[in-house]
Protein backbone atom coordinates (compact mmCIF):
# COMPACT_ATOMS: atom_id res chain seq x y z
CA UNK A 1 0.00 0.00 0.00
CA UNK A 2 1.65 3.20 -1.14
CA UNK A 3 1.25 6.61 0.47
CA UNK A 4 -1.13 7.80 -2.27
CA UNK A 5 -3.51 4.94 -1.48
CA UNK A 6 -3.35 5.71 2.23
CA UNK A 7 -4.08 9.38 1.58
CA UNK A 8 -7.06 8.51 -0.64
CA UNK A 9 -8.36 6.07 1.97
CA UNK A 10 -8.03 8.66 4.74
CA UNK A 11 -9.70 11.29 2.58
CA UNK A 12 -12.59 8.93 1.79
CA UNK A 13 -12.93 8.07 5.49
CA UNK A 14 -13.03 11.76 6.33
CA UNK A 15 -15.67 12.39 3.67
CA UNK A 16 -17.76 9.41 4.78
CA UNK A 17 -17.67 10.72 8.34
CA UNK A 18 -18.54 14.22 7.22
CA UNK A 19 -21.39 12.96 5.03
CA UNK A 20 -22.72 10.71 7.79
CA UNK A 21 -22.68 13.64 10.18
CA UNK A 22 -24.53 15.82 7.67
CA UNK A 23 -27.11 13.04 7.23
CA UNK A 24 -27.48 12.71 10.99
CA UNK A 25 -28.17 16.42 11.28
CA UNK A 26 -30.80 16.09 8.54
CA UNK A 27 -32.41 13.20 10.42
CA UNK A 28 -32.51 15.25 13.62
CA UNK A 29 -34.06 18.15 11.78
CA UNK A 30 -36.69 16.01 10.00
CA UNK A 31 -38.06 13.19 12.19
CA UNK A 32 -40.13 11.79 9.31
CA UNK A 33 -36.97 10.93 7.41
CA UNK A 34 -35.52 9.12 10.43
CA UNK A 35 -37.36 5.83 9.92
CA UNK A 36 -36.71 5.82 6.18
CA UNK A 37 -33.01 6.47 6.74
CA UNK A 38 -32.70 3.73 9.37
CA UNK A 39 -34.32 1.22 7.01
CA UNK A 40 -32.06 2.43 4.24
CA UNK A 41 -29.06 2.06 6.54
CA UNK A 42 -29.93 -1.55 7.30
CA UNK A 43 -30.35 -2.47 3.64
CA UNK A 44 -27.76 -0.43 1.82
CA UNK A 45 -24.70 0.19 4.01
CA UNK A 46 -22.24 0.16 1.11
CA UNK A 47 -24.43 2.46 -0.99
CA UNK A 48 -24.75 4.79 1.98
CA UNK A 49 -20.99 4.81 2.39
CA UNK A 50 -20.66 6.01 -1.20
CA UNK A 51 -23.43 8.61 -0.72
CA UNK A 52 -21.83 9.84 2.51
CA UNK A 53 -18.46 10.10 0.81
CA UNK A 54 -20.04 12.17 -1.98
CA UNK A 55 -21.97 14.34 0.48
CA UNK A 56 -18.81 14.71 2.56
CA UNK A 57 -16.87 15.76 -0.52
CA UNK A 58 -19.46 18.43 -1.34
CA UNK A 59 -19.55 19.60 2.28
CA UNK A 60 -15.75 19.65 2.38
CA UNK A 61 -15.62 21.74 -0.80
CA UNK A 62 -18.26 24.15 0.56
CA UNK A 63 -16.37 24.48 3.84
CA UNK A 64 -13.08 24.98 2.04
CA UNK A 65 -14.66 27.64 -0.17
CA UNK A 66 -16.12 29.38 2.88
CA UNK A 67 -12.78 29.33 4.70
CA UNK A 68 -10.91 30.53 1.59
CA UNK A 69 -13.38 33.39 1.17
CA UNK A 70 -13.12 34.28 4.85
CA UNK A 71 -9.30 34.23 4.76
CA UNK A 72 -9.26 36.30 1.57
CA UNK A 73 -11.57 38.87 3.16
CA UNK A 74 -9.43 39.01 6.29
CA UNK A 75 -6.29 39.50 4.20
CA UNK A 76 -8.01 42.22 2.20
CA UNK A 77 -9.15 43.97 5.35
CA UNK A 78 -5.71 43.72 6.92
CA UNK A 79 -4.08 45.05 3.76
CA UNK A 80 -6.48 47.99 3.62
CA UNK A 81 -5.79 48.86 7.25
CA UNK A 82 -9.41 48.60 8.42
CA UNK A 83 -10.28 47.23 11.80
CA UNK A 84 -12.26 44.02 11.87
CA UNK A 85 -14.91 43.63 14.51
CA UNK A 86 -16.28 40.18 15.16
CA UNK A 87 -19.24 39.22 17.26
CA UNK A 88 -19.48 36.02 19.21
CA UNK A 89 -22.46 33.81 18.53
CA UNK A 90 -23.63 31.10 20.82
CA UNK A 91 -24.63 27.73 19.48
CA UNK A 92 -27.76 26.48 21.21
CA UNK A 93 -27.37 23.27 23.16
CA UNK A 94 -29.68 20.53 21.90
CA UNK A 95 -32.59 19.70 24.14
CA UNK A 96 -32.34 16.60 26.35
CA UNK A 97 -34.84 14.86 24.04
CA UNK A 98 -32.62 15.47 21.02
CA UNK A 99 -29.55 14.32 22.95
CA UNK A 100 -31.35 11.14 24.01
CA UNK A 101 -32.53 10.55 20.46
CA UNK A 102 -28.99 11.02 19.21
CA UNK A 103 -27.71 8.50 21.76
CA UNK A 104 -30.40 6.02 20.67
CA UNK A 105 -29.51 6.48 17.00
CA UNK A 106 -25.85 6.02 17.82
CA UNK A 107 -26.65 2.79 19.68
CA UNK A 108 -28.77 1.57 16.76
CA UNK A 109 -25.98 2.38 14.33
CA UNK A 110 -23.48 0.49 16.49
CA UNK A 111 -25.84 -2.51 16.59
CA UNK A 112 -26.24 -2.40 12.80
CA UNK A 113 -22.48 -2.24 12.34
CA UNK A 114 -22.00 -5.20 14.67
CA UNK A 115 -24.66 -7.16 12.78
CA UNK A 116 -23.05 -6.35 9.42
CA UNK A 117 -19.66 -7.41 10.77
CA UNK A 118 -21.15 -10.63 12.14
CA UNK A 119 -22.76 -11.38 8.76
CA UNK A 120 -19.49 -10.69 6.96
CA UNK A 121 -17.67 -13.02 9.32
CA UNK A 122 -20.26 -15.75 8.76
CA UNK A 123 -20.07 -15.22 5.00
CA UNK A 124 -16.27 -15.52 5.04
CA UNK A 125 -16.50 -18.80 6.96
CA UNK A 126 -18.86 -20.30 4.38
Amino acid sequence: MNSDTVVRMLQRSFRVTLGATASLVEILQNPQRREANLTKLKLELEQLTREWAEKGEVTEQEARSYVDTFVAQRRGEMNSGTTVTTTATTVPTPSPEVQLELQELTAQLAAIRAEVERLRTEENRS
